[in-house]
């Protein structure tokens, strides 16, 4: 059964960085895309950003955080290092693999806060 979690979360100033990973384990997920996404408390989950499998060779990023985050993975484990957080970036942010069913991961708490 395949597990995705979360880690890295946390409270920043505006300005600040973080860095989220996802570790994958219990399948091999070498071939599959997997994507962050994240939601603001009280509004829908929304795509942030997805690497593609096989080595990451296709990458895509939401318009509202491109130049800022940057996404990566290496082998079992995606990585989005976040830079010039705002405050509209906070949200729980989850990352997810889509096989014949969508797996998520329990989400971490990311809050931009002065």
């Amino acid at each position: 059964q395949l597990q995705l979690v979360e880690s890295g979360g946390g409270l920043v100033q505006p300005g600040g960085s973080l860095r989220l990973s996802c570790a994958a384990s219990g399948f091999p997920v070498d071939y599959y895309a997997i994507g962050w996404f994240r939601q603001a408390h009280g509004k829908e989950r929304t795509g942030v950003s997805c690497i593609s499998g096989r080595g990451g060779s296709t990458i895509f990023y939401t318009d509202s955080v491109k130049g800022r985050f940057t996404i990566s993975r290496d082998k079992n484990t995606v990585t989005l290092q976040m830079n010039s957080l705002k405050p509209e970036d906070t949200a729980v942010y989850y990352c997810n693999l889509r096989d014949v069913r969508d797996y998520w991961g329990q989400g971490t708490q990311v809050t931009v806060s002065s």
